[in-house]
């Protein structure tokens, strides 16, 4: 496991970088993209306990809300300023931007992170973007996640991984490997788990917390958007369709989504799955999800999106019935020319 948990030398070389930008008694700001995920909000709250130690003042600025699945990540001593805006970016010293490789996917907070003066350091695992928050990077798509590379930042620097931050770390990885079940999933993560079981996590008590608490609505939802499923077997893609207002219908809010895409994935034969949300006002979200051999980052692409090979996202303007239409007649195309091919 020792040479497992051993820091790659170019990961070493950017939490140098990134470490010289940092100094005690500077208030720095954190901040991932919309709608943030276990691996933004894990990555998050790991990073300002650990820049603490360093004497390093972490408050969180995020485009949308915290959800109410993370909220105890926070715990008492990580600060959310959220609701403050783009005024709490002007109030401190640096941005820290994590989980994201493109600016835009800062939403409303986009305009004010370009007009800082100066870029954003970046911790990302994603492919890169059309237009990254800046340069200083710690930056790489091995990573199983974003908290991969937090992980290394702490044992770089020789930081003290507790148990509030094992678990920030651990929800981080669990949720962006599916359980550890996705190709993400690779020896370096597990071991890097193991690690963090080691720093006080319970994984029953993990996976009671992340997904064996959920409000009823969210089934509700589910089963709704499951109604729309619709098959096109000769391409091996498989799709499904939540309505406008959907989710205030049930009382949850957009993390109740998270893993409704991956039940069109599970559907014998596929290789492409999609999640359309019509978001009202002529724009529709879509999530794309694949199988090994495709590559989905390459259509999100075409839609301006991006994300991972196998699992991306775009925002696309339109209605929901034109979206669907056109991003399909894309994915069979694309799929049939062999150009979503890893």
């Amino acid at each position: 496991m020792a040479d497992l948990l051993a820091v790659p030398a170019a990961r070493r070389d950017a939490i140098a970088r990134l470490a010289a930008a940092l100094r005690p008694g500077m208030t720095v700001a954190l901040s991932t993209h919309i709608n943030a995920d276990g691996d933004g909000c894990g990555s998050q709250t790991a990073l300002a306990r650990l820049l603490a130690q360093m004497g390093v003042r972490a408050v969180i600025v995020n485009p949308t809300p915290w959800p109410e699945l993370f909220r105890w990540l926070l715990g008492d001593d990580v600060e959310d300023r959220t609701a403050d805006g783009a005024a709490a970016l002007a109030r401190v010293d640096r941005l820290i931007v994590l989980d994201i490789s493109d600016v835009r996917r800062l939403g409303v907070l986009a305009d004010a992170v370009r007009a800082l003066p100066q870029d954003a350091l970046v911790i990302d695992h994603h492919l890169p973007g059309e237009e990254p928050p800046g340069a200083t990077m710690l930056a790489d798509t091995a990573a199983c996640a974003t908290a991969e590379l937090v992980f290394d930042f702490a044992r770089e620097r020789g930081l003290t991984i507790s148990t509030p931050i094992a678990k920030s770390l651990y929800t981080a990885l669990v949720t962006d490997t599916g359980g550890f079940r996705f190709g993400n999933t690779s020896p370096r993560c597990l071991a890097v788990a193991a690690e963090l079981l080691s720093a006080g996590v319970d994984p029953e008590q993990m996976y009671a917390r992340i997904y064996g608490s959920v409000p009823l609505g969210r089934l509700h939802l589910l089963r709704d958007a499951l109604d729309t499923l619709q098959v096109d077997r000769p391409h091996g893609i498989a799709w499904v369709r939540v309505q406008a207002g959907a989710l205030e219908k049930h009382g949850v809010s957009s993390e109740d989504l998270d893993g409704v895409a991956e039940y069109p994935r599970s559907v014998a034969g596929v290789r492409l799955a999609l999640l359309f949300r019509d978001l009202g006002h002529g724009k529709v979200k879509i999530s794309f999800r694949s199988v090994q051999g495709v590559n989905v980052n390459a259509l999100a692409r075409v839609f301006g999106g991006g994300g991972h090979a196998r699992a991306s996202g775009a925002m696309v303007a339109g209605a929901l019935d034109e979206v669907e239409t056109r991003v399909l007649t894309e994915a069979r195309r694309l799929l049939e020319t062999g150009q979503l091919a890893d």
